[in-house]
């Protein structure tokens, strides 16, 4: 099997991940992130639905990655994003960071938030 590195113009790649870290476009972050475009920025969790609302002019979408199983966002967390008409798809996050990466790749606007695992 052959296979192809994929580019990332205006985004940085979700590289790997371990317990409570991420390593995104070679740099090592612990903790939850937000990534968009070419920022990684700390991110709060499910509390933290600024930080989203901030990007949602810049995405089509947001990706969650909820930890290490698919888990359904609260509604407190939900509620803002719906009324903001910011669309979110929620997975575990070792799915999040690859759907990212194929999406990111492709040039499409998308953002992921991703929780440790």
């Amino acid at each position: 099997m052959q296979f192809n590195e994929m580019p990332f113009e205006d985004a940085v790649p979700v590289d790997g991940y371990g317990p409570n870290m991420f390593r995104v476009g070679g740099k090592v972050y612990e903790g939850a992130v937000l990534i968009c475009g070419e920022q990684v920025i700390p991110w709060g969790g499910y509390a933290d639905t600024e930080a989203l609302l901030e990007i949602r002019e810049r995405v089509d979408f947001v990706i969650i990655g909820t930890g290490a199983e698919m888990t359904h966002l609260p509604k407190e967390f939900r509620v803002p994003m719906d009324e903001a008409g910011l669309g979110l798809e929620h997975m575990a996050t070792p799915t999040a960071a690859r759907t990212y990466n194929v999406l990111a790749s492709e040039g499409r606007r998308v953002a992921v938030a991703l929780l440790p695992v």
